[in-house]
């Protein structure tokens, strides 16, 4: 069996599939319907990999994770610091 590892997809891919999305249905379904529903058929499928992507990481492994958490800080290195007297 052949090991596979999965990185999520950016956030500004999903980011991009939801506006999209709510773009064609709200301002292209109005000028023409069957452009509309081909990009919002077209951001849904974005969406669904995006969330299948997702799903893949495996929790016992960090990798990608370091990517996703960007709310946190790095972690400072020990280094010793010098008082000045």
């Amino acid at each position: 069996m052949a090991i596979s590892r999965s990185v999520p997809l950016t956030s500004t891919f999903m980011l991009t599939s939801i506006i999209g999305f709510l773009v064609s249905t709200m301002y292209i379904m109005k000028l023409s319907e069957t452009w509309g529903f081909t990009f919002a058929l077209l951001f849904v499928i974005m969406f669904i990999s995006g969330v299948i992507s997702l799903s893949n990481i495996e929790a016992d492994t960090r990798h990608g994770w370091e990517r996703l958490a960007i709310h946190e800080r790095p972690k400072p290195e020990n280094k010793k610091v010098s008082k000045k007297r």
